[in-house]
């Protein structure tokens, strides 16, 4: 379970550095608190920041729950395919927002991937009689 926890950390680490870029991005162009447009390149670090948080939501529990059912090595790879999706919307939607798909499904995927993982364990569970209840 150390790979789970530390892409766990690594992923709210990342969100951490995405709200930093956000709060560069506010003195670099002009857009005080608490406004959250004013400036197009500022709005695209923020929209990365909130689909970040977005995707964090669905990321943790799946990665959590998943890796109760299932190899945690794996959980944490599909964890770090995450994390590096997550870099590569930051860049391509600072960029062009148009081209934020490639992050957007590497992030997207996996955890997606180990939101079925985490569904299956708990069905194999109940199904065994394991509900705990």
């Amino acid at each position: 379970m150390i790979y789970v926890q530390l892409v766990t950390m690594l992923a709210v680490l990342q969100f951490a550095f995405f709200g930093m870029l956000v709060g560069k991005a506010r003195v670099t162009y002009n857009v005080p608190a608490p406004a959250t447009s004013g400036n197009e390149v500022f709005e695209r670090y923020f929209r990365v920041q909130m689909n970040t948080l977005e995707q964090l939501v669905f990321l943790l529990p799946s990665l959590w729950i998943a890796a109760a059912y299932f190899s945690p090595r794996i959980c944490a790879v599909l964890g770090a395919v995450y994390l590096f999706g997550r870099l590569v919307y930051l860049r391509s939607y600072v960029q062009d927002p148009k081209k934020r798909s490639a992050g957007f499904g590497l992030s997207f995927a996996p955890t997606l991937i180990l939101a079925v993982m985490a569904l299956i364990g708990i069905v194999r569970a109940l199904a065994r009689g394991a509900a705990g209840a």
